[in-house]
Protein backbone atom coordinates (compact mmCIF):
# COMPACT_ATOMS: atom_id res chain seq x y z
CA UNK A 1 0.00 0.00 0.00
CA UNK A 2 1.38 3.55 -0.67
CA UNK A 3 1.74 6.24 2.05
CA UNK A 4 -1.52 7.82 3.18
CA UNK A 5 -2.02 11.13 2.14
CA UNK A 6 -3.88 13.53 3.69
CA UNK A 7 -6.89 15.31 1.42
CA UNK A 8 -6.77 18.82 0.50
CA UNK A 9 -8.59 21.14 2.69
CA UNK A 10 -11.96 22.81 1.51
CA UNK A 11 -11.45 26.09 -0.27
CA UNK A 12 -15.06 27.03 -1.19
CA UNK A 13 -17.31 29.54 0.09
CA UNK A 14 -19.68 28.98 2.67
CA UNK A 15 -23.06 29.43 1.81
CA UNK A 16 -24.35 32.62 4.19
CA UNK A 17 -28.33 33.27 5.10
CA UNK A 18 -29.08 36.69 5.48
CA UNK A 19 -30.50 37.00 9.15
CA UNK A 20 -33.68 38.42 7.60
CA UNK A 21 -34.56 35.61 5.66
CA UNK A 22 -34.70 33.45 8.84
CA UNK A 23 -37.21 35.69 10.23
CA UNK A 24 -40.23 34.84 9.49
CA UNK A 25 -43.01 36.22 7.14
CA UNK A 26 -45.47 38.03 9.71
CA UNK A 27 -42.31 39.09 11.41
CA UNK A 28 -40.92 40.90 8.16
CA UNK A 29 -44.28 42.60 8.02
CA UNK A 30 -44.34 44.08 11.07
CA UNK A 31 -40.56 44.98 11.49
CA UNK A 32 -41.01 46.88 7.30
CA UNK A 33 -43.85 48.61 9.24
CA UNK A 34 -41.90 49.89 12.34
CA UNK A 35 -38.98 51.06 9.53
CA UNK A 36 -41.16 53.21 7.33
CA UNK A 37 -42.81 54.55 10.86
CA UNK A 38 -39.42 55.64 11.75
CA UNK A 39 -38.32 57.18 8.73
CA UNK A 40 -41.37 59.30 8.28
CA UNK A 41 -40.89 60.08 11.67
CA UNK A 42 -37.44 61.14 11.43
CA UNK A 43 -38.20 62.81 7.98
CA UNK A 44 -40.81 64.84 9.97
CA UNK A 45 -38.62 66.00 12.74
CA UNK A 46 -35.57 67.02 9.97
CA UNK A 47 -38.18 69.13 8.00
CA UNK A 48 -39.57 70.62 11.16
CA UNK A 49 -35.88 71.45 11.80
CA UNK A 50 -35.53 72.52 8.32
CA UNK A 51 -38.94 75.21 8.46
CA UNK A 52 -37.56 76.46 12.43
CA UNK A 53 -33.91 77.25 11.24
CA UNK A 54 -35.10 78.49 7.92
CA UNK A 55 -38.47 79.78 8.09
CA UNK A 56 -38.42 82.52 5.37
CA UNK A 57 -36.49 80.10 2.71
CA UNK A 58 -39.14 77.14 3.61
CA UNK A 59 -42.65 78.80 3.97
CA UNK A 60 -42.01 81.21 1.45
CA UNK A 61 -41.91 78.87 -1.81
CA UNK A 62 -45.06 76.81 -0.62
CA UNK A 63 -47.25 80.01 0.43
CA UNK A 64 -46.24 80.43 -3.30
CA UNK A 65 -47.15 77.70 -4.94
CA UNK A 66 -50.34 77.38 -2.58
CA UNK A 67 -51.43 80.99 -3.79
CA UNK A 68 -51.09 80.00 -7.48
CA UNK A 69 -52.34 76.62 -7.02
CA UNK A 70 -55.51 78.18 -5.05
CA UNK A 71 -56.25 81.68 -6.89
CA UNK A 72 -54.11 81.45 -10.03
CA UNK A 73 -51.46 83.27 -11.70
CA UNK A 74 -53.34 86.65 -11.63
CA UNK A 75 -54.21 86.34 -8.02
CA UNK A 76 -50.17 85.42 -7.45
CA UNK A 77 -48.79 88.55 -9.09
CA UNK A 78 -51.14 90.47 -7.16
CA UNK A 79 -50.57 89.50 -3.52
CA UNK A 80 -46.80 89.78 -4.34
CA UNK A 81 -47.11 93.51 -5.49
CA UNK A 82 -49.15 93.81 -2.30
CA UNK A 83 -46.54 92.17 -0.16
CA UNK A 84 -43.71 94.21 -1.74
CA UNK A 85 -45.38 97.97 -1.52
CA UNK A 86 -46.41 97.03 2.22
CA UNK A 87 -42.87 96.19 2.62
CA UNK A 88 -41.85 99.48 1.11
CA UNK A 89 -44.09 100.77 3.62
CA UNK A 90 -43.10 99.13 6.51
CA UNK A 91 -38.91 100.42 5.78
CA UNK A 92 -39.80 103.71 5.10
CA UNK A 93 -42.38 104.31 8.27
CA UNK A 94 -39.65 102.19 10.69
CA UNK A 95 -36.34 101.13 9.41
CA UNK A 96 -35.50 99.64 13.00
CA UNK A 97 -38.64 97.19 13.18
CA UNK A 98 -38.08 96.23 9.55
CA UNK A 99 -34.18 95.28 10.28
CA UNK A 100 -34.65 93.61 13.31
CA UNK A 101 -38.04 91.52 11.76
CA UNK A 102 -37.28 90.89 7.81
CA UNK A 103 -33.82 91.85 6.80
CA UNK A 104 -31.85 90.23 10.43
CA UNK A 105 -33.90 87.14 9.79
CA UNK A 106 -33.20 86.94 5.99
CA UNK A 107 -28.97 87.69 6.71
CA UNK A 108 -29.52 84.98 10.05
CA UNK A 109 -30.92 81.98 7.62
CA UNK A 110 -28.21 83.02 4.74
CA UNK A 111 -25.12 83.21 6.81
CA UNK A 112 -26.20 79.64 8.65
CA UNK A 113 -26.59 78.00 5.26
CA UNK A 114 -23.22 79.36 3.69
CA UNK A 115 -21.07 79.72 6.55
CA UNK A 116 -21.49 77.74 9.56
CA UNK A 117 -23.45 74.84 8.52
CA UNK A 118 -20.49 73.72 5.72
CA UNK A 119 -17.33 75.01 7.47
CA UNK A 120 -18.82 73.69 11.13
CA UNK A 121 -17.67 70.51 11.11
CA UNK A 122 -14.29 70.69 9.58
CA UNK A 123 -13.70 73.81 11.97
CA UNK A 124 -14.64 72.13 15.07
CA UNK A 125 -11.89 69.11 14.26
CA UNK A 126 -8.96 71.40 13.08
CA UNK A 127 -9.26 73.07 16.11
CA UNK A 128 -9.37 69.72 18.30
CA UNK A 129 -12.54 70.57 19.42
CA UNK A 130 -13.98 67.29 18.58
CA UNK A 131 -13.15 64.16 20.28
CA UNK A 132 -13.15 59.98 19.36
CA UNK A 133 -13.29 57.26 21.60
CA UNK A 134 -13.75 53.49 21.06
CA UNK A 135 -14.60 54.44 17.50
CA UNK A 136 -16.73 56.99 17.95
CA UNK A 137 -16.46 60.78 17.15
CA UNK A 138 -17.81 63.46 19.31
CA UNK A 139 -18.79 66.64 18.00
CA UNK A 140 -19.80 69.96 19.39
CA UNK A 141 -23.55 70.16 18.12
CA UNK A 142 -24.19 74.01 16.18
CA UNK A 143 -27.31 75.34 17.79
CA UNK A 144 -29.21 78.35 17.32
CA UNK A 145 -27.53 81.56 15.10
CA UNK A 146 -29.18 84.62 15.70
CA UNK A 147 -27.51 87.79 13.33
CA UNK A 148 -27.33 91.30 14.87
CA UNK A 149 -25.99 92.92 11.71
CA UNK A 150 -22.75 93.54 13.51
CA UNK A 151 -22.36 90.38 14.97
CA UNK A 152 -23.47 86.64 15.07
CA UNK A 153 -24.54 84.87 18.13
CA UNK A 154 -23.75 81.22 17.39
CA UNK A 155 -24.85 78.71 20.13
CA UNK A 156 -23.07 75.40 20.76
CA UNK A 157 -23.88 72.62 22.78
CA UNK A 158 -20.27 71.27 24.09
CA UNK A 159 -19.32 67.79 24.03
CA UNK A 160 -19.43 66.07 27.26
CA UNK A 161 -16.18 66.45 29.39
CA UNK A 162 -15.46 69.38 27.52
CA UNK A 163 -14.75 72.98 29.48
CA UNK A 164 -15.71 76.66 28.10
CA UNK A 165 -11.55 77.57 28.88
CA UNK A 166 -10.68 74.68 25.56
CA UNK A 167 -13.04 77.71 23.43
CA UNK A 168 -11.82 80.90 24.76
CA UNK A 169 -8.48 79.20 23.78
CA UNK A 170 -9.35 78.96 20.48
CA UNK A 171 -11.09 82.30 20.14
CA UNK A 172 -8.98 83.56 17.52
CA UNK A 173 -8.91 80.57 15.22
CA UNK A 174 -12.27 79.92 15.03
CA UNK A 175 -13.23 83.73 14.06
CA UNK A 176 -10.53 83.56 11.17
CA UNK A 177 -11.98 80.32 10.53
CA UNK A 178 -15.60 82.14 9.92
CA UNK A 179 -14.82 84.73 8.41
CA UNK A 180 -15.18 87.66 11.45
CA UNK A 181 -12.96 89.98 13.40
CA UNK A 182 -13.22 88.91 16.28
CA UNK A 183 -14.89 86.00 18.64
CA UNK A 184 -15.98 86.31 22.15
CA UNK A 185 -16.89 83.11 24.14
CA UNK A 186 -20.12 83.18 26.50
CA UNK A 187 -21.39 80.69 28.89
CA UNK A 188 -25.38 80.20 28.93
CA UNK A 189 -25.71 77.23 31.00
CA UNK A 190 -24.08 74.08 31.90
CA UNK A 191 -22.69 72.39 28.49
CA UNK A 192 -24.18 75.55 25.80
CA UNK A 193 -22.01 78.09 25.00
CA UNK A 194 -22.47 81.24 22.99
CA UNK A 195 -20.02 82.47 20.57
CA UNK A 196 -20.21 86.33 19.29
CA UNK A 197 -18.50 86.28 15.94
CA UNK A 198 -17.71 90.27 15.61
CA UNK A 199 -18.18 91.30 12.06
CA UNK A 200 -18.44 95.10 12.19
CA UNK A 201 -17.66 97.89 15.67
CA UNK A 202 -21.02 99.55 16.06
CA UNK A 203 -19.57 102.24 18.34
CA UNK A 204 -17.66 103.30 15.44
CA UNK A 205 -19.03 106.54 15.45
CA UNK A 206 -19.38 109.29 18.65
CA UNK A 207 -22.74 109.33 21.00
CA UNK A 208 -23.72 113.27 21.02
CA UNK A 209 -25.55 113.80 24.60
CA UNK A 210 -28.60 114.04 24.65
CA UNK A 211 -30.50 117.43 25.85
CA UNK A 212 -30.32 118.59 29.69
CA UNK A 213 -33.01 117.37 31.90
CA UNK A 214 -34.58 120.26 34.75
CA UNK A 215 -36.23 117.32 36.47
CA UNK A 216 -34.16 116.59 39.55
CA UNK A 217 -36.75 113.67 40.47
CA UNK A 218 -35.83 112.26 36.95
CA UNK A 219 -32.33 111.39 38.28
CA UNK A 220 -31.71 107.65 39.45
CA UNK A 221 -28.47 107.20 40.99
CA UNK A 222 -28.57 103.15 40.88
CA UNK A 223 -29.17 103.70 36.69
CA UNK A 224 -27.31 107.09 35.77
CA UNK A 225 -26.99 107.13 31.84
CA UNK A 226 -23.60 107.50 30.56
CA UNK A 227 -23.57 106.16 27.05
CA UNK A 228 -24.94 103.46 24.92
CA UNK A 229 -23.79 100.02 24.84
CA UNK A 230 -22.81 98.16 21.67
CA UNK A 231 -26.06 96.24 21.73
CA UNK A 232 -27.90 99.23 21.10
CA UNK A 233 -29.24 99.85 25.15
CA UNK A 234 -28.66 102.57 27.19
CA UNK A 235 -25.17 102.17 28.96
CA UNK A 236 -26.28 103.06 32.47
CA UNK A 237 -23.43 102.73 35.89
CA UNK A 238 -24.50 102.37 39.97
CA UNK A 239 -23.10 105.63 41.77
CA UNK A 240 -25.21 104.77 44.87
CA UNK A 241 -24.04 101.88 47.13
CA UNK A 242 -20.69 101.49 44.56
CA UNK A 243 -17.59 103.03 43.86
CA UNK A 244 -16.29 103.74 40.01
CA UNK A 245 -12.64 103.10 38.77
CA UNK A 246 -11.83 104.29 35.58
CA UNK A 247 -8.54 103.36 33.55
CA UNK A 248 -7.26 104.17 30.15
CA UNK A 249 -3.86 105.46 28.57
CA UNK A 250 -4.03 109.04 27.44
CA UNK A 251 -6.78 110.18 25.07
CA UNK A 252 -8.65 107.12 25.58
CA UNK A 253 -11.78 109.37 26.70
CA UNK A 254 -11.97 108.97 30.62
CA UNK A 255 -13.13 112.55 30.30
CA UNK A 256 -15.69 111.24 28.19
CA UNK A 257 -17.12 109.04 30.98
CA UNK A 258 -16.16 111.88 33.72
CA UNK A 259 -18.00 114.27 32.26
CA UNK A 260 -21.15 111.87 31.05
CA UNK A 261 -22.01 111.08 34.96
CA UNK A 262 -22.13 114.92 35.81
CA UNK A 263 -24.30 115.77 32.48
CA UNK A 264 -26.74 113.33 33.66
CA UNK A 265 -26.12 114.62 37.01
CA UNK A 266 -27.02 118.21 36.40
CA UNK A 267 -30.52 118.72 37.67
CA UNK A 268 -30.12 116.65 40.94
CA UNK A 269 -26.78 118.51 41.40
CA UNK A 270 -28.20 121.86 40.84
CA UNK A 271 -31.18 121.34 42.99
CA UNK A 272 -29.12 120.11 46.08
CA UNK A 273 -29.39 116.30 46.28
CA UNK A 274 -26.06 115.65 44.73
CA UNK A 275 -23.06 117.26 46.21
CA UNK A 276 -19.78 116.94 43.68
CA UNK A 277 -16.55 117.05 45.15
CA UNK A 278 -13.39 117.01 42.82
CA UNK A 279 -9.64 116.86 42.58
CA UNK A 280 -7.77 117.48 39.47
CA UNK A 281 -3.83 117.11 40.31
CA UNK A 282 -3.19 118.26 36.79
CA UNK A 283 -4.10 121.79 37.69
CA UNK A 284 -7.44 122.02 36.91
CA UNK A 285 -7.19 121.32 33.24
CA UNK A 286 -10.25 118.73 33.21
CA UNK A 287 -12.78 119.57 36.25
CA UNK A 288 -11.59 123.35 35.45
CA UNK A 289 -13.76 123.53 32.46
CA UNK A 290 -16.85 123.65 34.51
CA UNK A 291 -15.79 124.62 37.95
CA UNK A 292 -19.68 125.53 38.72
CA UNK A 293 -20.82 121.66 38.59
CA UNK A 294 -18.38 121.69 42.23
CA UNK A 295 -18.76 122.64 45.36
CA UNK A 296 -15.45 121.79 46.66
CA UNK A 297 -12.20 121.84 44.02
CA UNK A 298 -8.63 121.01 44.78
CA UNK A 299 -6.47 121.78 41.70
CA UNK A 300 -2.71 119.78 42.44
CA UNK A 301 -2.08 116.57 44.83
CA UNK A 302 -0.61 118.61 48.06
CA UNK A 303 -1.49 119.16 51.35
CA UNK A 304 -5.00 121.13 50.15
CA UNK A 305 -5.94 117.94 48.22
CA UNK A 306 -5.09 115.56 51.40
CA UNK A 307 -6.96 117.83 53.59
CA UNK A 308 -10.32 117.48 51.55
CA UNK A 309 -9.95 113.63 51.48
CA UNK A 310 -9.38 113.28 55.19
CA UNK A 311 -12.67 115.56 55.09
CA UNK A 312 -14.62 113.43 53.39
CA UNK A 313 -13.40 110.45 55.21
CA UNK A 314 -14.40 111.98 58.46
CA UNK A 315 -17.75 113.05 57.27
CA UNK A 316 -17.85 109.26 55.72
CA UNK A 317 -18.00 108.03 60.20
CA UNK A 318 -19.75 110.85 61.09
CA UNK A 319 -22.91 110.07 58.74
CA UNK A 320 -22.55 106.47 59.25
CA UNK A 321 -22.56 107.18 63.20
CA UNK A 322 -25.86 109.03 62.62
CA UNK A 323 -27.44 106.09 60.30
CA UNK A 324 -26.71 103.91 62.74
CA UNK A 325 -30.40 102.20 63.91
CA UNK A 326 -32.01 104.59 61.75
CA UNK A 327 -31.08 103.50 58.10
CA UNK A 328 -28.98 100.84 56.07
CA UNK A 329 -28.46 103.24 53.34
CA UNK A 330 -28.87 106.58 52.34
CA UNK A 331 -32.30 107.98 50.74
CA UNK A 332 -33.18 111.43 49.22
CA UNK A 333 -35.69 111.66 52.13
CA UNK A 334 -32.89 112.16 54.50
CA UNK A 335 -32.53 115.41 53.61
CA UNK A 336 -28.75 115.56 52.78
CA UNK A 337 -27.01 114.88 49.57
CA UNK A 338 -25.02 112.72 47.78
CA UNK A 339 -21.81 112.93 47.53
CA UNK A 340 -19.51 111.86 44.68
CA UNK A 341 -15.56 112.16 44.88
CA UNK A 342 -13.98 112.68 41.60
CA UNK A 343 -10.28 112.35 41.23
CA UNK A 344 -9.00 112.57 37.39
CA UNK A 345 -5.84 111.13 38.25
CA UNK A 346 -6.15 109.06 41.20
CA UNK A 347 -2.30 107.93 40.93
CA UNK A 348 -0.76 111.31 41.23
CA UNK A 349 -2.26 111.37 45.03
CA UNK A 350 -1.48 107.52 45.98
CA UNK A 351 1.52 106.42 43.83
CA UNK A 352 3.52 109.70 42.26
CA UNK A 353 3.44 112.07 45.39
CA UNK A 354 6.91 112.33 46.51
CA UNK A 355 5.73 113.48 50.00
CA UNK A 356 5.49 109.76 51.84
CA UNK A 357 3.06 111.38 54.79
CA UNK A 358 1.05 112.76 52.19
CA UNK A 359 0.81 109.59 50.09
CA UNK A 360 0.42 107.55 52.90
CA UNK A 361 -2.10 109.86 54.23
CA UNK A 362 -3.81 110.35 50.74
CA UNK A 363 -4.34 105.93 51.15
CA UNK A 364 -5.63 106.12 54.40
CA UNK A 365 -8.16 108.81 53.29
CA UNK A 366 -9.56 107.32 49.84
CA UNK A 367 -9.57 103.40 51.80
CA UNK A 368 -11.91 105.15 53.99
CA UNK A 369 -14.31 106.39 51.86
CA UNK A 370 -14.07 103.32 48.91
CA UNK A 371 -14.58 100.83 51.94
CA UNK A 372 -16.58 102.90 54.30
CA UNK A 373 -18.78 105.15 52.03
CA UNK A 374 -20.99 102.75 50.17
CA UNK A 375 -23.99 103.16 53.01
CA UNK A 376 -23.85 106.76 53.97
CA UNK A 377 -24.11 108.44 50.17
CA UNK A 378 -20.61 108.29 49.39
CA UNK A 379 -18.89 107.66 45.95
CA UNK A 380 -15.81 107.77 44.29
CA UNK A 381 -15.27 108.09 40.42
CA UNK A 382 -10.97 107.37 40.27
CA UNK A 383 -9.86 107.87 37.30
CA UNK A 384 -6.08 106.66 36.69
CA UNK A 385 -3.80 105.56 33.62
CA UNK A 386 -1.38 102.71 35.22
CA UNK A 387 -3.32 99.80 36.52
CA UNK A 388 -0.84 97.89 38.20
CA UNK A 389 -1.57 97.27 41.65
CA UNK A 390 1.63 98.94 43.48
CA UNK A 391 0.13 102.08 41.94
CA UNK A 392 -3.51 101.50 43.14
CA UNK A 393 -2.98 99.07 45.53
CA UNK A 394 -6.86 99.04 47.03
CA UNK A 395 -8.60 98.91 43.21
CA UNK A 396 -10.47 96.02 44.81
CA UNK A 397 -12.45 98.29 46.62
CA UNK A 398 -14.28 99.81 43.67
CA UNK A 399 -17.36 97.20 42.47
CA UNK A 400 -17.06 98.92 39.01
CA UNK A 401 -13.77 99.01 36.47
CA UNK A 402 -13.94 100.50 33.06
CA UNK A 403 -11.42 99.60 31.08
CA UNK A 404 -10.69 102.10 28.30
CA UNK A 405 -7.73 101.66 25.71
CA UNK A 406 -5.22 99.93 27.62
CA UNK A 407 -1.28 99.22 26.18
CA UNK A 408 -0.83 96.04 26.80
CA UNK A 409 -3.02 92.77 27.12
CA UNK A 410 -2.30 91.48 30.64
CA UNK A 411 -3.70 94.75 32.05
CA UNK A 412 -6.97 93.79 30.87
CA UNK A 413 -7.00 91.02 33.77
CA UNK A 414 -5.91 93.47 36.36
CA UNK A 415 -8.83 95.90 35.98
CA UNK A 416 -11.48 93.89 34.79
CA UNK A 417 -10.59 90.33 36.55
CA UNK A 418 -8.90 87.28 35.64
CA UNK A 419 -10.02 85.18 32.23
CA UNK A 420 -12.12 88.85 31.60
CA UNK A 421 -9.70 89.31 28.17
CA UNK A 422 -10.12 84.82 27.62
CA UNK A 423 -13.62 85.70 27.32
CA UNK A 424 -13.32 88.57 24.56
CA UNK A 425 -12.94 92.10 26.42
CA UNK A 426 -10.14 93.59 24.31
CA UNK A 427 -9.48 96.64 25.64
CA UNK A 428 -6.05 96.35 24.20
CA UNK A 429 -7.52 96.47 21.01
CA UNK A 430 -9.63 99.63 21.13
CA UNK A 431 -8.74 101.99 18.61
CA UNK A 432 -7.17 105.58 19.44
CA UNK A 433 -10.34 106.86 16.85
CA UNK A 434 -12.43 105.56 19.48
CA UNK A 435 -12.36 108.03 22.69
CA UNK A 436 -14.66 106.84 25.00
CA UNK A 437 -15.38 103.03 24.09
CA UNK A 438 -14.62 100.85 27.02
CA UNK A 439 -15.25 97.51 28.55
CA UNK A 440 -17.40 98.19 32.00
CA UNK A 441 -16.96 95.18 34.42
CA UNK A 442 -19.64 95.36 37.66
CA UNK A 443 -18.69 92.87 40.82
CA UNK A 444 -21.73 90.34 40.84
CA UNK A 445 -22.12 90.38 36.75
CA UNK A 446 -19.78 87.55 34.95
CA UNK A 447 -19.99 88.81 31.16
CA UNK A 448 -18.06 92.24 30.67
CA UNK A 449 -19.67 94.94 28.82
CA UNK A 450 -18.54 97.51 25.92
CA UNK A 451 -19.90 100.12 25.93
CA UNK A 452 -19.08 104.44 24.44
CA UNK A 453 -19.55 107.16 26.62
CA UNK A 454 -21.07 110.54 25.07
CA UNK A 455 -18.92 112.62 22.84
CA UNK A 456 -19.19 116.04 25.44
CA UNK A 457 -17.65 118.76 23.41
CA UNK A 458 -16.34 121.91 24.76
CA UNK A 459 -19.61 123.81 23.73
CA UNK A 460 -21.61 121.44 26.06
CA UNK A 461 -19.44 121.85 28.55
CA UNK A 462 -19.75 125.70 28.21
CA UNK A 463 -23.97 125.16 28.00
CA UNK A 464 -23.61 122.48 31.33
CA UNK A 465 -22.08 126.15 33.45
CA UNK A 466 -24.44 127.76 32.55
CA UNK A 467 -27.26 124.98 33.85
CA UNK A 468 -25.73 126.01 37.22
CA UNK A 469 -25.55 129.51 36.83
CA UNK A 470 -29.22 130.03 36.20
CA UNK A 471 -31.49 130.19 39.16
CA UNK A 472 -35.53 130.16 40.18
CA UNK A 473 -36.83 133.42 38.79
CA UNK A 474 -38.99 135.22 41.00
CA UNK A 475 -41.23 137.70 40.83
CA UNK A 476 -40.53 141.32 42.91
CA UNK A 477 -43.30 144.22 43.44
CA UNK A 478 -42.45 146.98 41.46
CA UNK A 479 -40.89 149.58 43.11
CA UNK A 480 -43.39 152.68 44.62
CA UNK A 481 -46.40 150.37 43.65
CA UNK A 482 -48.42 148.17 46.26
CA UNK A 483 -49.17 144.71 45.97
CA UNK A 484 -53.05 145.15 45.89
CA UNK A 485 -52.73 147.26 42.54
CA UNK A 486 -50.51 144.36 41.10
CA UNK A 487 -53.58 142.35 42.23
CA UNK A 488 -56.21 144.33 41.00
CA UNK A 489 -54.76 143.74 37.06
CA UNK A 490 -52.10 146.95 36.92
CA UNK A 491 -49.12 146.00 34.21
CA UNK A 492 -46.09 148.30 34.65
CA UNK A 493 -44.96 149.85 31.48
Amino acid sequence: MGRWVDPAPFEGVRPRVPWWALVPGKLKWVAALVALVWLLLLGGVRLALVVVRYPAVSLTPALLVLCWWRLGWGSLVLVLLAVAAGLVIWWGLSRGSFSRQVWLRLVTEFRRATVYVPRWKTTVRLAELAKEWRGREYLPKLRRVRSDGWRDRVRVRMIPAQSHEEWELRRAGLAHSFGARSCRVRVLKPRVLELDFVHADPLARPVLVPPLCNDADAVDLKRVVVGVLETGKTWRLKLLGNQVLGVGVQGAGKASVLWSIVWHLAPAIRAGAVRLVGIDPKGGMELGQCEEAFSRLVFDNGAAAVELLEEIAAEVKERASRYRGVRRIWARRSGEPFTLLIIDELADLVAYQPDRNLRERAVRAVSTITSQGRAPGYAVLGLVQDPRKEVVAFRHLFGTKIALRLDEAPQVDMVLGDGARARGAAAHEISENTPGVAWVKTDGRGTPERGRAFWVTDADLVELAMFFGITEASVHPFPGRSGSDDASGGVAA
